[in-house]
């Protein structure tokens, strides 16, 4: 279980009535359902919340990768070349 953290909110007398039947007809927490109401808010508002960042910024495109010019047929590869060495 995730460690939560303790919050005061102020509820109007119908969603507090409406919650506590909720609760005796399910025998779910209260607790849980705020969380979940709180989770579709967020859900519904991620697009105003930080995400994650980009590496290029917007509207800038990335660098092609640098090619490396072609080994000679007379030249083994960098990893060949190394692995003959001892």
């Amino acid at each position: 279980m995730r460690k939560k953290i303790s919050t005061t909110i102020y509820v109007t007398p119908e969603q507090a009535d409406k919650l506590k039947l909720l609760h005796e007809r399910t025998k779910v927490p209260v607790a849980v359902y705020i969380r979940e109401g709180i989770d579709l808010v967020l859900r519904h508002y991620a697009h105003l919340l930080p995400g994650q960042l980009t590496l290029v910024e917007e509207g800038e495109s990335p660098r092609p990768p640098q090619v490396q010019e072609p080994l000679l047929a007379s030249e083994p590869p960098p990893s060949l070349a190394a692995a003959g060495k001892k």
